[in-house]
């Protein structure tokens, strides 16, 4: 479809279609203005966030980032106290508190420490 058709069917003049292409390109178009577009082409605009990797991945990520977070401040003070985990207890507990995180309820699992 040109310009001019697609100006057609939107009402609109040719340099508004130009107008949106190079908003597109810039990334300063709006969901409306996409929208719009669309439906004047006989299609449905369709916008999704696709993760970069399966959830479950992201997930354990997730998990194992706040595990780690939680045994570094509490093997911190545990070393304090001359109680420090050694490294191999503390890839024990690590993985154990993720299988936690991951099977747990999943509430906290995003919030900031």
């Amino acid at each position: 479809m040109t310009t001019r058709q697609l100006a057609k069917r939107m009402g609109a003049a040719p340099s508004r279609v130009t107008a949106i292409e190079k908003a597109e390109t810039t990334g300063a178009i709006t969901l409306k203005t996409l929208r719009q577009t669309a439906e004047a082409m006989d299609c449905v605009l369709v916008y999704a966030s696709v993760p970069t990797k399966p959830l479950d991945d992201i997930l354990r990520d997730q998990a194992e980032r706040k595990a780690g977070a939680e045994l570094s401040r509490l093997n911190h003070t545990m070393r304090l106290e001359k109680q420090g985990l050694t490294k191999s207890d503390l890839a024990d507990q690590r993985q154990r508190l993720v299988d936690e995180l991951v099977s747990g309820s999943l509430r906290g699992l995003w919030d900031d420490e």
